[in-house]
């Protein structure tokens, strides 16, 4: 993709973000970017392939942002705290109709790009996972592939608006809860001691 092309995707992922998916025509699109409707199409296909390059273009950045965040060679819990604080913030920008928007008009698109990012996801868990009992701070009794893909599961019911009504929660305050949940499911005590510390050091600084 060129580099023309990138820009346009970021700021066309932006504009979903913000306003959802079903209510942003293409010509709604076009004026967001300011840009023609012509020059919109030389770059994608029509509305569906837009929203497969947003959708890829932001499934991309999370997955570099974590490796990213791995690649710091911290320790399992601090990890999981970085990687989490990420997740919030991008939770924070998203538009409660997005998730329903992607199934109920972009189902295949979005089950395309959600099977990779989910393969990707479980990777990056069960490594940590492994990475928490190796330090002592995670259970050892732990089945890492099985809690893995417990807590990938888990992470699409923070979308389902019939379980938490955004109007009622956000989807930061039910990740944040998820967060912490999953933590003291899988920490011994030597790992529930430094969460605790991390915790209160945190609200601290708040």
């Amino acid at each position: 993709m060129e580099e023309r092309d990138k820009e346009l995707i970021a700021q066309a992922k932006d504009v979903f973000m913000q306003y959802g998916i079903k209510s942003v025509t293409m010509d709604d699109m076009s004026r967001h970017l300011g840009i023609s409707k012509k020059t919109l199409y030389k770059s994608v296909k029509d509305k569906n392939d837009l929203v497969q390059k947003c959708l890829q273009f932001q499934c991309n950045g999370e997955i570099d942002a974590v490796a990213a965040i791995q690649n710091k060679s911290l320790s399992a819990i601090d990890e999981m705290f970085e990687i989490g604080q990420f997740v919030s913030s991008q939770l924070k920008g998203i538009h409660p109709s997005i998730h329903y928007d992607l199934e109920k008009y972009h189902i295949e698109v979005f089950l395309s790009i959600k099977k990779a990012h989910m393969k990707n996801m479980y990777e990056c868990m069960l490594k940590n996972l492994k990475k928490g009992i190796k330090e002592g701070v995670y259970r050892k009794d732990l089945r890492a592939d099985v809690i893995t893909k417990i807590y990938i599961k888990k992470i699409d019911v923070i979308f389902d608006a019939e379980v938490f009504p955004p109007e009622e929660i956000s989807f930061e305050e039910v990740y944040a809860t998820l967060f912490r949940y999953h933590i003291r499911g899988i920490a011994n005590q030597k790992g529930i001691d430094y969460l605790e510390k991390k915790e209160k050091q945190r609200q601290k600084r708040a």
